[in-house]
């Protein structure tokens, strides 16, 4: 098949910018190293839209949340990505979260059968020197070719740490200590409502948990050592070292959980426990539990040793250990313009986390726009970017012009990229002006 544009890179943004050009009729050629002979550090299949770190989309709250307005306007323009999230969802309280394995498979059994797509199994060593193409291939691209864009683009690539959190076997918990609830009992509208697993710890065995992060054997990079951690992907034992009290402000939190193991006449429905660790569920089966907020790079036999202290996880079967990789992104506020296209090289644009987004929704949002970009641009029409104030538009315009070049780093969407609202107000009425202005907005832009 001839194509009209060439996409590199499988992942979300890729994925995403595939389905939305060929859905507009164009021909795309879909290059993804996975499967042809190469492999990177984090994935563990050749699948398309693999998900490698949390199987969470974040909030699906359109009416208070950026990142839950981000999906509705995603699915208002025909999302790939959210229209198969939705379809393999599993329990998370308010968040979207998704069966991993079902959600990759059902993306590549998409694109595979799309007339349109024709997906190559190739290593892309440099950028094309002709031809419309999108770089999507996100924050572990291969040497070879971040050497070609730093080429291109006469700037050193920026990098950071991400880190992934480990998965247990649910037969391997001890229900007997552990128990399902959601925080506050807000539970999603998938299963029971009980959408989390919670391990209880008390004060003794918190602070003698903490302890084990801070003196536990880490995985070390020291030729990276002066590149800094994200902050929403921030290692445990990192966490750890911001004070004593600081895990159970984040992640272990345990207000709105009621241990049924610990009920007394003051408490008939249990007490909240001093400190707490979640599991959510990670698959459809319900076989499979990622630990929240525990991406780690404590080495795998101190994470086992570790972790088998959290009361119900004394017996725990891990089907994969946390881990450490490196991810790199361009300083694009400086390199691209309003339309994602690479300044120095306009017949490219990128897309997805080599952008300096951060997030998976985020990556499929701007591989969503750069696919609508360039299918106006094959139909010789002009599409003006999403206005600033939808989800969209504020993600867009922070990476390629509002953000600072100089202190770039990767970011989630989030009201503060959105033009402020005039006026005094509540946090969580502003909260709902934002997201009314921005689905008017929307709308707006739609129908031009």
């Amino acid at each position: 098949m001839t194509h009209d544009i060439h996409i590199i890179g499988g992942g979300l943004a890729g994925s995403e910018a595939a389905w939305q050009l060929a859905e507009a009729g164009w021909q795309v050629r879909l290059s993804e190293m996975r499967g042809g002979g190469s492999m990177t550090p984090a994935h563990q299949t050749d699948g398309l839209a693999e998900l490698v770190c949390s199987n969470s989309f974040r909030s699906d709250d359109a009416e208070r949340n950026a990142v839950g307005l981000l999906h509705q306007e995603m699915r208002d323009l025909n999302s790939i990505i959210i229209a198969t999230g939705d379809a393999h969802k599993v329990p998370a309280g308010s968040a979207l979260a998704v069966d991993r394995d079902g959600f990759s498979q059902a993306v590549t059994a998409a694109l595979q059968a799309h007339p349109n797509i024709n997906i190559v199994r190739e290593r892309i060593d440099t950028i094309p020197e002709s031809g419309m193409t999108i770089i999507a291939t996100g924050p572990l691209t291969a040497d070879s070719l971040a050497g070609s864009i730093a080429r291109a683009t006469g700037k050193d690539q920026l990098a950071f740490f991400d880190a992934i959190a480990p998965i247990v076997h649910f037969e391997s918990i001890d229900m007997d200590v552990a128990w399902k609830q959601s925080r506050w009992d807000k539970g999603s509208d998938v299963g029971d409502g009980a959408d989390y697993i919670n391990c209880p710890l008390d004060k003794e065995q918190y602070r003698a948990f903490v302890q084990g992060l801070l003196d536990g054997e880490k995985t070390e990079f020291r030729e990276w050592e002066n590149v800094p951690y994200f902050e929403g992907c921030m290692p445990i034992e990192v966490m750890a070292e911001r004070g004593i009290d600081t895990l159970r402000h984040g992640p272990m939190k345990p207000v709105g959980l009621d241990n049924p193991h610990d009920r007394t006449p003051e408490y008939p429905q249990g007490r909240w426990p001093y400190a707490a660790v979640q599991l959510r569920q990670d698959n459809a089966s319900g076989t499979l539990w990622n630990m929240v907020g525990f991406q780690t790079k404590l080495k795998y036999g101190a994470q086992v040793a570790l972790f088998r202290t959290i009361p119900g996880l004394e017996n725990a079967e891990f089907a994969r250990l946390g881990g450490l990789h490196r991810n790199t992104f361009i300083k694009s506020p400086e390199l691209l313009d309003t339309t994602l296209r690479l300044k120095a090289q306009p017949h490219v644009r990128f897309a997805g986390q080599i952008t300096g987004c951060e997030g998976y929704v985020e990556s499929a949002a701007i591989g969503l726009l750069a696919g609508r970009f360039a299918a106006a641009e094959l139909a010789g029409a002009l599409m003006a970017p999403p206005p600033p104030e939808t989800a969209l538009g504020a993600l867009l315009a922070h990476i390629t012009g509002g953000a600072e070049a100089a202190t770039y780093q990767p970011m989630n969407v989030n009201f503060g990229l959105f033009p402020p609202i005039e006026g005094r107000s509540k946090k969580a009425d502003r909260k709902l002006l934002y997201t009314a202005r921005a689905r008017e907005a929307l709308r707006e832009w739609l129908a031009a």
